[in-house]
């Protein structure tokens, strides 16, 4: 049946592609596809797939890659991905998180060959209770899990990899995750008018060489310091969840938020992000300066976080 979206047409389909039961999940989650219909034929180098999580993120990568002049295949992860993406995209499906199967089979339907991996995962929902029921893995997940990983830690470079590893069996490359939002990256020096005070040198010195090496255990990507002390340290919870913490902890505000890439970064994922989100937590819990990896962070909708940074009056520095 045909939907009307504003003056563009689009294709509504329901496809079982996965031959599972729905767990609950909704027909759009499992199988939905969204297609603007185009009578182009493109050829797989004019053709992106991207697989999106929560956020901004997947947004400026659509945007980059349609610049570009080229296809976007989405595949939306169910409970995750901005329904919205399918407004910036020429076809938007919903695949099931831990069914890797299923997004390889809708990007090859569209004739993807490469694609980019991009936006938040809450990691925390992969150790609730009945996990392995409410998300039915496919088994390509458990390929991933208990073969590719056998052995191995299942840190998320461990885990990233192998997922890597399996889409590349199934015929998708996983891309630098960048190349199409590099004008979004941080830059050197100060970038916004808000300057950092002298005295928050020496936490910056500190702290950097800490948070690489969190990064090199592959435990987290930032951490809170002040006066050479860490304050919180970033896991499986998050760069949001640990602000508040610091918040938390250090009631008389003022402190320095760094997040930096690995030393191992790899950039097809997992690479750092900052955003207004980011600046108006550090405002609520008493944050007063963010620091991040010049060239390798992103952040999301640039013009707009720094503008925002100056009016709450947070200083960003790119080191």
């Amino acid at each position: 049946m045909g939907l009307q979206k504003g003056c563009v047409r689009y294709e509504y389909r329901v496809t079982n592609v996965d031959n599972t039961l729905s767990t609950g999940l909704s027909i759009f989650e499992q199988g939905t596809c969204l297609n603007k219909i185009q009578d182009t034929k493109y050829e797989p180098q004019d053709v992106l797939g991207l697989i999106a999580g929560e956020g901004r993120l997947p947004f400026l990568v659509a945007a980059g890659a349609k610049q570009a002049g080229l296809r976007v295949i989405c595949v939306g992860l169910a409970e995750t991905a901005d329904r919205n993406l399918a407004d910036e995209v020429d076809v938007f499906c919903r695949a099931a998180i831990a069914r890797p199967g299923g997004w390889i089979r809708r990007l090859r339907k569209h004739r993807v060959t490469r694609t980019i991996m991009v936006g938040r995962v809450n990691k925390g929902r992969f150790y609730t209770p009945w996990r392995i029921v409410r998300y039915l893995p496919d088994w390509r997940a458990f390929r991933i899990y208990y073969w590719r990983l056998h052995g191995k830690n299942r840190q998320p470079d461990s885990l990233l990899c192998a997922l890597a590893d399996e889409l590349a069996t199934g015929g998708i490359i996983l891309e630098n995750s960048i190349m199409y939002c590099k004008e979004h990256l941080a830059t050197a020096g100060v970038m916004t008018e808000t300057q950092l005070r002298s005295s928050v040198k020496d936490d910056i010195e500190f702290g950097w060489q800490v948070v690489k090496k969190l990064g090199e255990l592959d435990i987290g990507q930032a951490i809170a310091v002040k006066e050479k002390e860490v304050i919180a340290v970033e896991a499986i919870e998050g760069t949001e969840a640990m602000i508040e913490r610091a918040g938390q902890l250090c009631k008389s505000g003022g402190w320095t938020l760094i997040k930096v890439s690995k030393p191992q970064q790899d950039m097809r994922f997992d690479v750092p992000c900052v955003g207004p989100d980011t600046i108006e937590s550090l405002k609520r819990n008493g944050g007063r300066y963010l620091v991040v990896e010049a060239d390798k962070t992103i952040i999301i909708d640039k013009p707009e976080t720094i503008k925002l940074a100056d009016k709450l009056g947070i200083a960003i520095l790119g080191r």
